[in-house]
């Protein structure tokens, strides 16, 4: 059944402060494993990011351990992470935001991630018992057929924190999409991240502005947007 709209919104620094997840990890590591094994963990971690798309922090700690086998505090890290309270770092007002949306529509978690920590993350912070349902991707600007599939609608709504994947929907998509931009998060904040692309339909300061915004107003800010790209265009 097709839905008048279906809304999609991203996790990482647009519902929650993956930042501060990070800034977190980071301090722990410096505790349990050193200066310079921490320095080592993010090398290894930015090396699997560009090779996979996507951020990963489990495989980045299989990888750390293959490097130093004997490190006993590989355990504790990897407890840190599957067990960290990610609840707490829900941005302000995101769990109002997502009841506010399904009022209007379904609403469906839009993410890249693995396929074990991404859920984990989803489900601990309360996010998963909050939306209609989930996808995680490797490169979701990619898999819109099967969105469209999962999800058929007349039209839709994307959160998002990166102005990349706005651009690369809107693109795909055109005046179906609203395209939000949430300027949360370092890519959000980072000149070179936001370069070379247009802007969102809806700029936002933090993902709570939603709530000052009705359906209507959303929808029709989608009409100043691209035309959408041919199929296979890349």
């Amino acid at each position: 059944m097709t839905s008048p709209v279906v809304f999609l919104v991203d996790v990482d620094n647009t519902l929650l402060d993956n930042d501060r997840v990070a800034a977190d990890l980071k301090r722990y590591l410096e505790r349990e494993v050193g200066h310079e094994r921490q320095e080592r963990y993010w090398a290894i971690f930015e090396d699997l990011r560009a090779e996979l798309g996507y951020a990963d922090y489990l495989g980045a700690l299989q990888r750390y351990r293959i490097e130093y086998p004997r490190d006993p505090n590989v355990l504790a890290v990897s407890a840190f992470l599957v067990d960290y309270p990610f609840a707490n770092r829900l941005y302000p007002g995101a769990l109002d935001v997502l009841e506010r949306l399904r009022a209007w529509g379904p609403t469906v978690i839009l993410s890249d991630g693995d396929v074990v920590f991404q859920p984990r993350k989803i489900q601990r912070s309360g996010l998963g018992e909050a939306v209609d349902g989930i996808l995680i991707y490797i490169h979701k600007e990619r898999e819109l057929d099967d969105v469209e599939a999962r999800y058929p609608a007349e039209r839709y709504v994307l959160v998002d924190d990166k102005l990349r994947v706005l651009t690369a929907v809107k693109q795909a998509w055109g005046s179906r999409v609203t395209t939000v931009f949430p300027r949360q998060g370092h890519y959000a904040r980072d000149p070179r991240a936001l370069a070379g692309y247009p802007p969102a339909d809806v700029d936002i300061a933090r993902i709570g502005d939603l709530l000052d915004h009705d359906l209507r107003s959303l929808l029709a800010a989608a009409t100043r947007g691209v035309t959408p790209a041919a199929r296979g265009d890349g």
